[in-house]
């Protein structure tokens, strides 16, 4: 019976293209108004508050997480043999382009999965959704296990020192349980982010964060364990942040309708899923691995540890400035998923407009900001002057590079809510391999720019990078893609039905 119900709407949209929505909340995209019929309150401000109040909280859990990594690297250099910290710096990014960005790319999926299905209020999917998405990423897992395991020869075989690849490599053997804890953390973060659920995840990070420091002192110092204690730290840390969501989400009134639950049926959405994780992997990771690039190509430059060091600065600097970018991408992933899922095109379209304004204003600032304090910048992380005032001469391309980083936040965060990761593959692999990086090349190492031209020639890649969606952006039919996103998940629930033997 309830499979009719769901054949008869289904053919009831396919029919018509202004279909009413599945859920129409009042508060959603019409404004109240008073006796005299003016607004109280525009539908702008009203989409501000909803992003505002959900971009700042993000920014504290993606920071949090972030700054495991960091103190751990931290108590790694506090101790005295250098091969270990060289050794961790070089694992840390082998890391993440091997392993952390691959998952934090694939549980972006969700966002579109999750983000739809909620504002359509097919609760049960949810868990489904994050259930195949966990057992998927686990089975990741396994083969980027293996590329750690044999880390030390990959890296050898790259020229790398035998002493510091020895280090990388008992870091990164020592950290394969982080890898799996990361796999799961990142798909209850995304559970959680779509049901606009941020308080448990601010509470379990900065709780977490602040565990993280006496057990990773401990593990290094006191047990002198070294760099490995500093590996098997974060592996803690990420699982005692599993945990706590896990309880919570097991315990809490607020998941009843959408609580994982691990079964067979489950398993029946992982090509859905994998539809929509490897392209959203694949535009994460040709942006990330773009950056990793300028830092291998700067140890080409003349002078390499002045141009890699104010290289170091400009995207340490960047990294930071990016967690802002991204919690206001994750805003604009949820809000747009959800009114998409829920049939509200208009509002989905004035949540577009609130994140690009967003992301405008927060560029502003922090350029301002990088202006202002442009000749005491690099003391932040170098006492030498050269390196001081070469930042200070790469500030303006900072300006511009937070500029590019900001709108790219707010514009793949719509990207990802509205299920466009395939049209974002091909932008960001056009623009940072077949135009930025033979750019910065050209630069970098013929015009002789060095660094400077490295860096331009990236920032060339993420203008054109913004450009690109932000045209596809401005050319999308909302109305339809709120189509398409209702029609999806009524065929997925008449799939459902008809495999739990209902039809």
């Amino acid at each position: 019976m309830e499979v009719e119900k769901l054949k008869k709407l289904s053919s009831r949209e396919m029919g018509k293209e202004e279909a009413a929505p599945l859920v129409r909340k009042s508060s959603d995209s019409e404004n109240e108004v008073n006796d005299d019929g003016v607004a109280l309150e525009s539908a702008f401000w009203v989409e501000f508050k909803r992003v505002g109040s959900m971009a700042a909280p993000m920014v504290a859990v993606t920071v949090s997480q972030y700054l495991l990594t960091v103190v751990s690297l931290m108590m790694v250099g506090h101790l005295t043999i250098l091969a270990s910290f060289s050794g961790v710096a070089l694992a840390t990014s082998f890391a993440e382009v091997t392993g952390f960005s691959v998952l934090l790319g694939m549980a972006g999926a969700l966002e579109t999965l999750c983000g739809q299905t909620y504002g359509a209020e097919e609760y049960r999917k949810i868990g489904n959704y994050t259930c195949c998405a966990i057992v998927t990423l686990i089975l990741v897992c396994l083969p980027i296990s293996l590329v750690w395991i044999f880390m030390d020869k990959i890296l050898l075989l790259f020229g790398q020192d035998p002493e510091m690849s020895h280090a990388a490599h008992e870091y990164c053997m020592c950290l394969i349980p982080a890898l799996f804890g990361f796999a799961i953390l990142q798909c209850l973060i995304r559970y959680f982010q779509t049901q606009c659920m941020i308080f448990p995840m601010v509470f379990s990070s900065i709780a977490v964060l602040c565990l993280h420091v006496p057990i990773c002192w401990g593990l290094v110092f006191k047990l002198g364990l070294g760099h490995v204690g500093a590996a098997f730290a974060i592996a803690i840390s990420y699982w005692l942040n599993v945990i706590w969501l896990g309880i919570y989400m097991k315990y809490s009134s607020a998941c009843e309708k959408t609580k994982i639950v691990f079964s067979y049926n489950a398993l029946h959405s992982i090509p859905e899923f994998c539809q929509f994780a490897i392209p959203s992997a694949l535009m994460f990771c040709f942006e990330w691995w773009s950056f990793e690039l300028l830092t291998l190509l700067a140890g080409l430059l003349p002078n390499p540890q002045l141009e890699t060091s104010v290289l170091s600065v400009c995207l340490n600097t960047t990294t930071l400035h990016y967690f802002i970018t991204y919690a206001v991408g994750a805003s604009a992933s949820t809000r747009v998923s959800n009114e998409l899922g829920a049939g509200n095109p208009k509002a989905a379209k004035d949540a577009v407009h609130v994140v690009v304004v967003l992301g405008i204003a927060e560029a502003i600032i922090v350029s301002t900001f990088f202006v202002g304090c442009r000749h005491i910048l690099g003391y932040a992380y170098s006492n030498h002057k050269e390196v001081v005032d070469y930042v200070a001469d790469m500030v303006p391309l900072l300006c511009v590079s937070v500029t590019a980083d900001s709108l790219i936040g707010a514009l793949s965060g719509i990207a990802r809510g509205g299920g466009f990761q395939q049209i974002g593959v091909y932008v960001n692999l056009g623009a940072y391999y077949l135009v930025g990086a033979p750019i910065a090349f050209l630069l970098g190492f013929v015009l002789k720019l060095n660094a400077k031209g490295l860096w331009m020639g990236t920032l060339t890649g993420s203008l054109l990078q913004v450009i690109i969606l932000a045209v596809v952006t401005v050319l999308t039919d909302w109305q339809k893609e709120a189509t398409k996103a209702r029609e999806r998940i009524v065929e997925n629930s008449i799939k459902a039905h008809n495999n739990n033997g209902l039809v």
